[in-house]
């Protein structure tokens, strides 16, 4: 049994950690909130661009964009979010679980497979793997902005759009609710049919000036708020999943510090035992 020296400095180091893993767990509860404010602002315009590019697909304009043809899968593209902190319980590994299957499963078809990373835990897992990484960022904080993102998913677009890549997809972790956040995948491009049942059978919206113009600027957009809904969804989900582990760390923190001040009281208890001992042994010698 160790001495109640050193019992009494696994105490103390012991607590000095569950002050750590407390205030962790009080700031990310308050950035959770923040976060969420931000991420419901973002799904409902994210919501109906998703909705307006889905009938697009379905409209008959003169002028096709490249985004709104399918083509057949032999490359594509991945745009994986993931935080730039750990200390996040399982939010990133089960991200990243779902980008392997994904990968695999596009390999098992015989297309080549890219990737575009947001976050630095994206950037330290997969470039271990022999996967070309066309794009990547890092460090966006807590507070995402759109033209922090522009620039890396500019890159898998272009890649589309010159017909390097035939699939863009996005994964990230969505925000259920406190306790649960779940990996999602997301097909960006080619852009899906959505909705459709209550459309007219030949129909189409008026742009001004031109089709290409307009369509050009609108499915950019729509890809950024796409990517930017799922970064601040990736942030809520940080913070909820973060004050999770870190209130689970706080109470582990204080069951092994009761285990450890009872083994102290025994280890005290044997020692006082062993000094009354002694000290009567040496009375009957004399």
């Amino acid at each position: 049994m160790p001495g109640t020296k050193e019992i009494r400095a696994k105490i103390a180091s012991v607590k000095s950690t569950q002050k750590i893993t407390k205030a962790m767990q009080m700031v990310a509860t308050s950035k959770m909130r923040r976060a969420q404010e931000r991420m419901k602002l973002a799904r409902p315009y994210a919501r109906r661009m998703l909705e307006v590019i889905g009938h697009l697909t379905e409209a008959n304009p003169d002028y096709r964009h490249p985004f709104l043809v399918t083509r057949e899968a032999k490359a594509v593209g991945i745009i994986v979010i993931s935080s730039d902190r750990g200390l996040a319980g399982a939010l990133n590994a089960n991200v990243f679980r779902e980008t392997l299957k994904l990968i695999r499963e596009w390999q098992g078809k015989g297309a080549t497979v890219s990737l575009c990373l947001i976050g630095t835990k994206a950037l330290n897992f997969f470039r271990r793997l022999s996967l070309p990484i066309l794009a990547n960022v890092t460090h966006l904080g807590d507070k995402p902005h759109v033209k922090d993102l522009i620039g890396t998913v500019k890159v898998m677009l272009d890649g589309y759009r010159n017909g390097e890549l035939d699939r863009l997809l996005l994964v990230n972790a969505q925000f259920v609710n406190t306790m649960t956040q779940k990996p999602v995948a997301q097909q960006l491009l080619p852009i899906e049919a959505l909705d459709t049942e209550g459309l007219q059978e030949h129909w189409d919206y008026i742009y001004e000036p031109d089709a290409a113009g307009i369509l050009d600027g609108l499915l950019m957009r729509y890809i950024e708020s796409q990517v930017y809904r799922a970064a601040v969804e990736n942030v809520a989900s940080e913070m909820a999943a973060r004050m999770v582990a870190m209130k689970a760390a706080s109470d582990n923190a204080g069951k092994l510090i009761s285990e450890l001040q009872l083994i102290y009281n025994k280890a005290r208890q044997a020692a006082i035992t062993k000094e009354l001992s002694e000290i009567v042994g040496g009375a009957a010698a004399v």
